[in-house]
């Protein structure tokens, strides 16, 4: 009785752990998306400055992890060549860097609700990238998968009520550069064999994002802040903006880290809802019932490829252990040959 009380103390023990990750990385990342909102948009805040805010993001960032890695000596820095760091980390970041400064953008043309709609792209855009790159195998039944969501997600569009056609190219761009950086990170760095946490991740990939930013802020943005001589700096709208982003990080790792890959699809989805739900009731941004309709399509045809991605890796999960078993078979069956040859010889003799 005392054991099963015990076993029982310790699942629910991690049912609630779970759940405490989730409700934290569900928080910090709609925290962020409902601020950077706020900021970039002309009807609240009205600092319509996309470059400006992720390099602040960016040098926030870079800074922490500088102090986290090389002042304090909390977190371990990961080893690294600048061969590699130049052919691999200095790629991912100007990916990186492009993602951030479009996606920031689409929230001064877009509403919440409708960039989360079109962010439903990002297993099509990741798979196609994917099989372009040959990091992924072409399977008619998975692009067929993929042309559901496509379908859904432009029913969508056609439903939503302020259609900006130029916020819709910023967003669309923003999910190519983050999944053709979400596929270099798995060719260039992974395949490698390295591995970088939130922290190290940062402190490599934030100062390569700020110095590519640097150069479209100082011909963009940079000679429009000059001339807005009246505009004072916020320490505690951007600190906290800058925190927040630094903080979301950390509960990427901690949940991906913690619990499982299904985990933090569900998470997503649960965050998609709440942010449309919040973009409707509270910012007052006009959802559609063919908004949600074609929203719905697109949510069912993603749920069905997390779902497929996470039997393949169970299916692949299997066979590793499938075939470490037969290796340990195959040593136990030659280990018992060679005590049974050596216990023949001992009685020939």
């Amino acid at each position: 009785m005392g054991k099963g009380g015990s076993l029982s103390d310790n699942v629910l023990k991690k049912i609630i752990l779970s759940y405490t990750y989730v409700a934290i990385w569900i928080f910090l990342s709609f925290t962020v998306i409902v601020y950077n909102k706020f900021i970039l948009d002309k009807k609240m805040y009205d600092w319509p400055f996309p470059i400006s805010l992720t390099m602040i993001h960016m040098g926030f960032c870079a800074s922490l992890a500088f102090l986290l890695i090389r002042v304090f000596k909390l977190v371990e820095p990961v080893s690294m060549s600048r061969d590699l760091y130049l052919s691999s980390v200095v790629p991912i970041g100007a990916l990186y860097s492009l993602s951030l400064w479009l996606s920031n953008s689409a929230y001064i043309y877009l509403s919440v609700s409708f960039i989360q709609m079109l962010k439903a792209l990002m297993p099509v855009a990741v798979y196609s990238i994917g099989v372009l790159l040959k990091k992924e195998g072409f399977k008619t039944e998975t692009m067929v998968n993929m042309l559901s969501i496509s379908f859904g997600v432009a029913i969508a569009a056609y439903g939503e009520a302020k259609f900006d056609a130029w916020g819709v190219a910023l967003q669309l761009g923003a999910v190519a550069f983050e999944a053709t950086r979400l596929v270099l990170i798995q060719i260039l760095l992974t395949s490698k064999g390295i591995s970088l946490n939130p922290i190290t991740s940062l402190y490599y990939v934030a100062p390569c994002c700020f110095v590519f930013l640097l150069v479209p802020w100082i011909f963009v943005e940079f000679p429009i802040l000059k001339a807005t001589s009246s505009f004072n700096f916020d320490y505690v709208i951007f600190g906290t903006n800058s925190f927040c982003a630094f903080a979301l990080n950390l509960a990427v790792f901690l949940l991906v880290g913690k619990t499982s890959a299904l985990t933090m699809n569900v998470a997503g989805v649960v965050k998609d809802w709440l942010l449309i739900a919040f973009s409707w009731s509270v910012i007052k941004d006009t959802v559609t019932p063919v908004n949600l309709f074609g929203y719905g399509l697109a949510f069912i045809g993603v749920a069905y490829y997390n779902h497929s991605k996470l039997q393949a890796l169970k299916a692949k999960e299997a066979q590793k252990k499938a075939a470490q078993a037969d290796e340990e078979t195959g040593k136990l069956l030659e280990e018992r040959e060679i005590d049974g040859l050596g216990k023949k010889n001992e009685s020939d003799d």
